[in-house]
């Protein structure tokens, strides 16, 4: 069998998830943004394109949603980047993305990053542009380290979500074999069924 048959488009997959689920996504990672989110409302908008012309890449956007917070008029766009690679300008390129997004729909804009990086790291949640004489800039967004996430705060949790990332969630070597079961037991709870 040759390899390109084995390759895993895992972006795209991540994309289908968090389309699919999107209110248990933002339920299980950020609670207090689920209780402001009026979930009547979704609409995934089309992927955008950004060129970065200096050097000559191209960046497609994740995932972009459309939704509206309850008891407000007004849409917000939630933008939901998937980070499986380290890249040391990720957090410029998420203020880029940020400022393009706002440029365009001029709407308000909630940047998630998830990280899903095989090993624990470190990994900054803002972008700073500032001089000895002070800040100019400061840009945060939300994060989601999945490898810092402890497979056993999530394994009650009958999410779909929790189901489908736990793989890539935090667990030592011994704990291998006991998360494959507590895994299927998930499943098994979850009474999942064809869709």
């Amino acid at each position: 069998m040759r390899s390109d048959y084995m390759s895993i488009d895992h972006d795209r997959l991540f994309k289908e998830l968090i389309q699919t689920f999107f209110e248990e996504f933002i339920v299980l990672f950020f609670p207090a943004m689920h209780e402001h989110i009026d979930f009547r409302h979704l609409s995934f908008l089309s992927e955008e394109l950004f060129t970065d012309v200096t050097a000559g890449e191209k960046y497609r956007v994740d995932l972009l949603v459309e939704t509206k917070l309850k008891g407000k008029d007004g849409l917000v766009i939630v933008h939901i980047e998937n980070q499986s690679d380290v890249q040391t300008s990720f957090p410029e390129r998420m203020f880029i993305y940020f400022s393009r997004l706002f440029e365009k729909y001029r709407k308000n804009i909630v940047p998630i990053a998830v990280f899903s990086y095989d090993t624990i790291r470190d990994e900054p949640s803002t972008f700073t542009l500032q001089f000895p004489f002070g800040n100019v800039l400061d840009f945060h967004f939300f994060t989601v380290e999945l490898r810092k996430q402890n497979w056993r705060s999530y394994i009650r949790n009958d999410n779909p979500i929790a189901a489908a990332l736990l793989s890539k969630m935090g667990y030592t070597e011994s704990e291998r074999v006991e998360l494959k079961k507590q895994f299927l037991r998930m499943l098994v709870r979850m009474e999942l069924k064809k869709g």
